[in-house]
């Protein structure tokens, strides 16, 4: 794959899925901006391993959830290399509950942290980006997003409208040479995953007809792909990376 470009944001890059992303990007010799909220020891393993592998890294605390600091942080990017070429917007949280159960707040801090941080960095990418006339941006839904789930009213609404709003920014973007794309990750090894008992890890595996779950690796290529020229015919589409579990 070829990038064009030469910076990459990832939001929620110091572990999993984003820990990922920052790491398969930067072998192209795009420099990975690392952002972190509160683990910065991961962030700076993150960017020994990017540099140890000859590539370049740097590291940025913001809080996605707060518009101002994720607005700040995107201007101390600018401050520094003077441009933004790509974007993912990976960040989020979960908070479960039955339905019947969940608070308002409850609901809302989830849209703030996983939807609303997605339209700030889409919102300011696309300010940038199309000023350079050249920039690419993936977003990471799941694929709770494209079919629900139990005891994630919540996290599934945000995803679901990432995916839509993913679409509206890709027709804003296009005219400016500007790609808006996203992925909707299945079950993947990540932290999360790991702390689930067996019996809970093989009633999901009915549902994978590939049998297993996804990797971090597997996701990381799949966006560094959109986010790349072999992508530059691609925009407002949604790739799902999911072993089958929903087509």
């Amino acid at each position: 794959m070829k990038f064009s470009g030469q910076n990459l944001l990832v939001t929620g890059g110091s572990r999993g899925i984003g820990a990922e992303i920052a790491k398969e990007v930067a072998k192209y010799g795009v420099k990975v901006w690392i952002n972190y909220r509160k683990s910065a020891q991961e962030a700076e393993k993150v960017k020994k391993e990017i540099e140890e592998a000859g590539g370049k890294g740097a590291i940025i605390q913001f809080d996605v959830s707060n518009p101002q600091e994720f607005v700040e942080g995107i201007k101390t990017i600018l401050d520094v290399d003077g441009r933004l070429d790509y974007l993912v917007n990976n960040a989020g949280i979960t908070r479960d509950k039955l339905a019947i159960r969940m608070g308002i707040e409850e609901f809302e801090e989830v849209i703030r942290a996983n939807l609303t941080s997605t339209f700030v960095g889409c919102r300011e990418a696309l300010k940038i980006m199309s000023r350079q006339r050249f920039g690419a941006v993936v977003n990471v839904s799941s694929v709770v997003g494209e079919r629900g789930n139990m005891g994630q009213v919540n996290y599934s609404a945000s995803k679901g409208g990432i995916i839509a709003m993913t679409k509206s920014f890709a027709l804003e973007g296009a005219p400016r040479g500007v790609r808006f794309n996203c992925v909707t990750p299945g079950f993947i090894e990540t932290d999360m995953t790991s702390t689930l008992p067996e019996k809970v890890k093989n009633e999901l595996l009915k549902n994978i007809p590939l049998k297993r779950l996804g990797s971090p690796r597997e996701v990381a290529e799949g966006v560094a792909f959109l986010l790349s020229d072999s992508a530059s015919y691609i925009t407002g589409e949604t790739l799902k990376i999911n072993g089958g579990m929903y087509m």
